[in-house]
């Protein structure tokens, strides 16, 4: 691509000394899982975040997976959660054997809708996940009635938003206990797959130690039964250099997303991105919806610009959750997003020229579209 949709190798090129000076003193010491680089990552990022616990865990799918089962969720507990996300928070509900509850998202920002949610509560409920998507923080102040009035907790999806605010609080810090991914092209990305759950309990930041660590507290003593997910002393140390940078990338994106708002706002066909009222937004990634936009993506792929889709299937009409029983239909804004998104490249050290690039090539296929001629 001559444009990618991320850059992770100029990322790391920022950071390339301090990981190569960390990664040593690890070798060094042989303190490969747990240790003082895993101590330091979770203590600085619980900071960041502005609560008491973080607990690393291999990936943002366990992380989810693990906040749910920390605050009580058991197999046939109904966990609401959004219809457009990715297929890992629904993914990690069923893991539980659990059920997920989706509900549709409001036609706007494409998060989930608290109207929605009321009307998916039942005697079952036991948890809502509102997914904070695209770098934008869900309104969880008009969850946290709805969880209360059902006794229901609320476990936020933060992996696609580290450092954004909703109403000046971090998210990850909104509700009972947050997961995230540090999936490389998170905006904070470690070097293969990790993740954290954060919370303010000191009894959900227990449990959730001894789920990823085989259900344990002291070693060969074993709880409950648990499983084999922690944060590696490595990714740890790449996460604690490129945290140092986060608020200053972030600055970068909204920065570049500015940019896109400038010199797409004449494109009469283009659906720019709207931030919600409260939020202060990271730009994970920069949606537009365009008509035809599979024919779009195709023309701008072959101009080198990595456009992509977050996300072209809803969860319900993926195969893994046809037992749901949902149906075509059955959540007409998600599934009318999903035919209509395209992300186009933003990143940290994306340059201004190579956004105009990107809008001159998406001018261009926009243009022949309109131009072709209709078939019978």
């Amino acid at each position: 691509m001559k444009i990618p949709l991320v850059d992770l190798v100029a990322q790391n090129g920022d950071v390339a000394d301090e990981i190569r000076a960390g990664w040593e003193d690890v070798l060094a010491t042989g303190s490969f899982i747990g240790g003082p680089a895993v101590e330091e990552f979770e203590a600085s990022y619980a900071r960041f975040i502005g609560v008491d616990h973080c607990i690393g865990v291999a990936n943002g799918t366990d992380a989810i997976e693990m906040a749910l089962r920390a605050v009580g969720v058991e197999s046939q507990s109904e966990v609401i959660l959004p219809a457009n996300s990715f297929v890992a928070t629904a993914e990690a509900v069923a893991r539980i054997g659990a059920v997920p509850v989706l509900v549709d998202v409001d036609p706007v920002h494409s998060l989930i809708d608290p109207e929605k949610v009321a009307a998916a509560i039942t005697s079952s409920t036991r948890a809502i996940v509102p997914v904070h998507l695209y770098g934008q923080t869900a309104p969880v102040e008009a969850l946290l009635p709805i969880a209360e009035s059902c006794g229901a907790v609320i476990v936020e999806d933060a992996a696609q938003s580290q450092g954004s605010l909703r109403f000046g609080r971090q998210s990850g810090s909104l509700g009972t206990v947050a997961a995230t991914s540090f999936y490389p092209g998170k905006n904070l990305g470690a070097a293969g797959d990790a993740g954290a759950v954060l919370t303010n309990d000191p009894a959900i930041a227990q449990r959730t130690r001894m789920l990823g660590g085989h259900g344990s507290r002291v070693k060969y003593i074993h709880d409950i039964v648990g499983f084999n997910s922690r944060l590696d002393a490595l990714q740890a140390v790449v996460l604690s250099a490129k945290l140092r940078r986060l608020t200053e990338w972030n600055r970068r994106r909204r920065d570049a997303a500015a940019l896109y708002h400038q010199i797409l706002q004449d494109f009469p066909t283009v659906s720019l991105p709207v931030v919600m009222d409260g939020n202060d937004d990271v730009w994970h990634l920069y949606v537009v919806r365009v008509p035809e936009r599979d024919t779009v993506l195709a023309a701008l792929q072959r101009e080198g610009i990595g456009a992509a889709i977050h996300y072209p299937v809803p969860i319900h009409l993926t195969g893994a959750f046809s037992h749901l029983s949902y149906g075509p239909g059955s959540f007409p804004v998600a599934e009318q997003a999903a035919g209509e998104i395209l992300s186009l490249p933003l990143y940290p050290h994306i340059a201004a020229a190579d956004q105009h690039l990107v809008a001159d090539r998406l001018r261009a296929a926009l243009a022949t579209m309109e131009a072709a001629p209709l078939t019978a």
